[in-house]
């Protein structure tokens, strides 16, 4: 399984530990990973991501799993969330 979110993209990155010396050695800069259940209100059910705790605080605000999901762009999200995302819009469609 990838170190990579599952709604925002966010994946490792590298760099550099820096010493008091100035000595440069790489290093990977870990995204904060957590696995959350979130509540889809369309679906009626909750869903278990991968997502990086600043993720879980963009939904928070944004509203629900289901308005984040709306305004997300597709090459940002995993193949379960783009799942996810046609299945909420269909009930969404369905419902309306």
């Amino acid at each position: 399984m990838a170190r990579r979110c599952e709604l925002t993209g966010k994946g490792v990155m590298t760099g550099n530990n820096v010493s008091h010396a100035k000595n440069r050695t790489r290093r990977r800069f870990l995204p904060n990973l957590t696995v959350a259940s979130l509540m889809s209100e369309a679906l009626g059910q909750t869903v278990r991501l991968r997502i990086c705790t600043n993720a879980l605080r963009t939904v928070d605000h944004v509203g629900g799993l289901d308005a984040f999901l709306s305004k997300a762009k597709d090459d940002q999200l995993s193949q379960r969330a783009r799942r996810l995302k046609r299945t909420i819009a269909k009930k969404v469609a369905d419902a309306a």
